[in-house]
């Protein structure tokens, strides 16, 4: 294959993966069929076969360029507390994406055999993420003086993170959390206040030591307060 085809090639195929993704998101189901798919680029159906072998591997695809643009997101090196809130914003400024890939891969991973190899390819982008996630939250608890583990730490900002995508995309919560850009940034603040409630017990200071008396001196005569009533 020329160089020109090569790029006319995977021009197409990052198109193909783009608008699979639109497809998905506008579904109820977080389905599509390929005939739809192929309507939609305006391009035959066996042209998506040469890009990928069957409906399951194009939808592991789409999931594995998810999980690279979060990694390009997180390999971004500006301060570990803007790494924190950027990271944060890649799933909870696009929460139906976030909720709908989420549930792809349970599907997915439930369901299809003989693609391992996708499999491992996702499982090394999400650890190389989770590495510099780790990173991340290691240099901005010691920051913070916290004495919470970046284990724990990256636990509780993930659950805030997906429960907050799961009610960023409700349209049944607003009602009761009410304009989402609050709620968005409300979840950010507790994330980078979370670390200052676990610290390392402050100095404690010094107890105050008696004066050290002799115990064969005189008794000293203590002045009264106040003169003697005559």
């Amino acid at each position: 294959m020329s160089q020109k085809r090569k790029e006319q090639f995977d021009r197409r195929h990052q198109e193909i993966l783009r608008v699979a993704e639109q497809l998905l998101l506008d579904s109820v189901t977080h389905d599509l069929t390929l005939d739809v798919l192929a309507s939609q680029l305006d391009l035959a159906k066996g042209t998506l076969y040469k890009h990928f072998s069957s409906k399951d591997e194009l939808l592991l695809s789409v999931l594995i360029e998810y999980q690279k643009q979060s990694l390009s997101v997180s390999c971004i090196d500006d301060g570990a507390s803007s790494s924190m809130v950027r990271m944060m914003l890649f799933q909870l400024n696009h929460p139906q994406q976030a909720v709908m890939m989420t549930r792809l891969e349970e599907r997915l991973s439930a369901t299809v055999v003989g693609l391992n190899r996708l499999f491992d390819e996702l499982y090394q982008v999400r650890h190389a993420c989770a590495d510099n996630l780790l990173s991340t939250a290691h240099q901005y608890l010691s920051e913070q003086d916290s004495t919470l583990s970046a284990v724990d730490y990256l636990s509780a900002v993930w659950a805030m993170v997906h429960g907050g995508a799961m009610l960023l995309n409700s349209s049944f919560y607003q009602r009761f959390v009410g304009k989402r850009e609050e709620l968005k940034w409300h979840l950010i603040e507790q994330a980078l206040t979370l670390p200052k409630l676990y610290m390392a017990d402050e100095p404690k200071q010094d107890e105050p030591h008696l004066p050290k008396i002799d115990p064969n001196a005189p008794p000293k005569l203590i002045k009264p307060l106040m003169p003697p009533v005559v």
